[in-house]
């Protein structure tokens, strides 16, 4: 049987993490992979334990043998905030949000989708095709400083280059108390977001849309028109008008209003706040998080593949006292089917590349068939026959399909 098992030349990094979705994590390995592929991978424990032992460095590490191996696939993980810090007593600092790490290193663009069910239409009724939302991973108020003053005065935005010109705006004159914030971004990460956009977009044979707000924020967000409409015109307006696609930008909040509109099927570009927001949005419109695509793309084709929601705490709360939980795997399953799909890409490899299809397929076979996990259940539309049942059942009943198509019955 071993040698039967579909083969791989270079591991993929494999970013294991916490809670429900560790569990769902091994499952899929146990119940999906191994027993067809010969899987190799680099593996780094991004728990929120190991993070902490390792002050954060497994993370770090894990971002760099991305870059290295060119694939990675990544678990849901936990953020600390105070009510953690408080759960997990034995932690030594609030750490950061491991995907803002990992997006900083790789100076990546998450790219988030819907993943389609015939038996659940979109809120937004003249959504067709899902709506792929490209968010910029890097800076802005993720990368912020923030301050609380308590007293009447003037707070200045200083600026020193390295030839000792010196630049000071006023910010503000305040009164009394207020709250300050400075954020920024860089050239490079803006032109970095631009070009890995047009390339999806080229890769996907789909048309691009940038909104931000230029008319208020004419500096700032005055930067990213620009380098994209530079990056467009420059680089990407013959390859794009050759496959019949459009680039177009426009105001977020037109931009949301023409999205509301549409029929889907096109990329929307945001700035990192904006996109964080807006895939929440789209996510639920076309059904929820947990049937979102997530992948991170570095502009030099580096790819990292994971869930685009979180580690699902109530319930592994239920499944560590004995419960067996209805818990959707779906996104995670397509974590692991893009990565496979992509390592076989990239090494030449076919039949790995065709098991990644053929595992979203028996996935998707199976919900069609009626057989889901309990939050699906509560989307479904009026006449449609289903059966719920927890995530070991519904991860066997995937692995069926998956072997008949594989020709392993």
């Amino acid at each position: 049987m071993e040698n039967m098992k579909i083969k791989m030349t270079t591991p993929v990094v494999e970013m294991d993490g916490d809670e429900m979705t560790r569990i769902l994590w091994g499952w899929i390995k146990e119940k999906l992979i191994l027993p067809f592929v010969d899987l190799k991978t680099e593996y780094y424990d991004l728990s929120l334990l190991n993070r902490n032992a390792t002050k954060d460095q497994v993370t770090i590490d894990a971002a760099n043998a991305t870059k290295r191996l060119g694939v990675g696939v990544k678990c849901a993980t936990i953020t600390p905030n105070k009510q953690r810090m408080e759960e997990y007593p034995e932690l030594t600092e609030q750490w950061k949000s491991p995907n803002g790490t990992i997006r900083a290193i790789l100076d990546g663009t998450a790219f988030r989708a819907p993943i389609l069910l015939p038996f659940i239409h979109p809120v937004v009724s003249s959504w067709k095709a899902p709506i792929t939302i490209a968010r910029h991973a890097y800076g802005d108020i993720y990368k912020a400083v923030d301050l609380r003053t308590n007293e009447a005065g003037v707070a200045k935005l200083y600026f020193i280059g390295e030839s000792g010109a010196e630049q000071t705006l006023d910010v503000y004159k305040s009164d009394g108390s207020a709250v300050w914030l400075a954020q920024h971004n860089t050239e490079k990460s803006i032109r970095n977001f631009a070009r890995s956009c047009f390339e999806y977009a080229l890769d996907t044979k789909q048309d691009l849309w940038f909104s931000c707000k230029d008319t208020i924020s004419k500096i700032y967000d005055g930067a990213f028109k620009e380098i994209f409409e530079e990056e467009y015109q420059t680089r990407y307006r013959e390859k794009f008008e050759n496959l019949g696609l459009v680039y177009f930008y426009t105001l977020i909040d037109d931009a949301v209003a023409r999205a509301v509109r549409s029929e889907g099927g096109f990329i929307w570009a945001l700035k990192n706040y904006d996109g964080d927001v807006m895939s929440d949005m789209v996510a639920t419109a076309f059904g929820s998080l947990a049937m979102m695509t997530s992948v991170l793309v570095s502009p030099d084709g580096v790819c990292e593949f994971e869930a685009a929601h979180g580690t699902v705490t109530k319930h592994y709360y239920r499944y560590r006292n004995g419960e067996k939980t209805s818990t959707n795997p779906m996104a995670t399953i397509f974590a692991w089917s893009g990565a496979l799909r992509k390592r076989g890409q990239l090494d030449n490899l076919p039949d790995l590349a065709a098991f990644g299809d053929q595992l979203e397929a028996a996935s998707l076979n199976t919900l069609k068939s009626g057989i889901m996990t309990g939050d699906l259940s509560r989307l479904v539309e009026p006449g449609f026959e289903f059966k719920i049942v927890n995530s070991e059942e519904f991860l066997d009943a995937v692995a069926v399909k998956l072997r008949e198509s594989l020709g392993k019955v």
